[in-house]
């Protein structure tokens, strides 16, 4: 064999073997040892949670469970992640048959929808990693947990929430959430509710709603219309003392559709107040409130609920 021969055949058997250890490298996933389970905290930002390895101790599942609470309780000594067991506390729990059932108290209902879902994203994620349980469930005041709708929560199993590279994960969750489109004169409002849809924790409940109401209704529910110029761009939406704040750009001042000024604000304020920690809504636009909105509505009003627009409630069937 020539000595380029010789070369090609080296370079070529480096190439495979390189790609073999690529291929193997990227399918291969790092195992957890089994002496350890990963104890899920939140991050400062409250956006995703991330897994800190421990040594379970006891020698009974009830033990391992008290343990696996203790830890979920205690702030890690790691200064970016928090407990997810804060603002409220655990008035009991016990374990039946494969399932865990934790009783919350009452305050643990002030907790935002983004904040409640990565606590319980924490909580199941850690426990379920327990030999002998595999579902956890969770009461508030001894009453069923529901979401912002006032669907009943039940039973929680780990692949409710879906992992992300390494040991961080974001929870996805599936709500319905109750919308306010317009009717075909776009003079009034028609409430219809959702088919599920699923969301991150990395997005607020508040800025899901505002998220979907411009994207429009469903194609296939023909008496619904949409509002919101669809170019419109979400540039914040934060909630303070009951108050949502919506900022949106300058595409929402554009009507593409045949709407009134009225339908078109309190789509938006109706749909928010239907989240259960939403009382009032003002809307910016580029951060702006000091505007008459199409000539007819002072966007530094702080606008409440108003029924008189809305014609009738329909509800879609999964």
């Amino acid at each position: 064999m020539s000595e380029i021969k010789k070369m090609r055949a080296v370079a070529l058997l480096l190439g495979c073997l390189l790609l073999t250890g690529i291929f193997a490298g990227c399918g291969k996933k790092e195992e957890t040892p089994a002496n350890t389970v990963s104890v899920y905290y939140i991050n400062k930002e409250e956006t995703k949670i991330t897994a800190v390895e421990k040594e379970p101790e006891g020698d009974t599942l009830s033990k391992q469970a008290e343990w696996g609470i203790s830890q979920l309780k205690e702030n890690p000594v790691e200064l970016s992640l928090r407990s997810p067991i804060s603002g409220f506390t655990i008035n009991s729990w016990n374990v039946k048959d494969d399932q865990l059932v934790l009783d919350m108290s009452v305050e643990y209902k002030k907790l935002s929808p983004s904040s409640e879902v990565l606590v319980r994203a924490a909580i199941v994620r850690t426990m379920t990693q327990l030999e002998g349980i595999s579902y956890v469930s969770v009461t508030v005041g001894g009453e069923a947990l529901t979401d912002s709708l006032g669907n009943v929560v039940g039973p929680m199993t780990a692949d409710l929430f879906i992992d992300n590279a390494g040991n961080e994960i974001n929870a996805y969750e599936k709500t319905r959430l109750l919308l306010y489109f317009t009717n075909e004169s776009g003079e009034r409002l028609i409430g219809v509710q959702t088919k599920p849809v699923v969301y991150s924790s990395n997005i607020s409940m508040e800025k899901l709603v505002v998220e979907r109401l411009i994207a429009g209704p469903d194609a296939e529910n023909e008496e619904l219309y949409p509002v919101i110029n669809p170019a419109t761009k979400v540039l914040g939406v934060t909630v303070k003392d009951g108050t949502c704040y919506v900022n949106l750009d300058n595409g929402f001042l554009t009507q593409t559709y045949n709407v009134s000024a009225e339908v078109q604000i309190y789509s938006i304020v109706n749909s928010l107040v239907e989240l259960s920690n939403i009382n009032k809504v003002q809307i910016a636009v580029n951060g702006n409130t000091d505007m008459i909105f199409r000539e007819k509505i002072s966007l530094s009003n702080v606008f409440d609920r108003n029924l008189d627009l809305v014609y009738e409630t329909e509800e879609l069937q999964s």
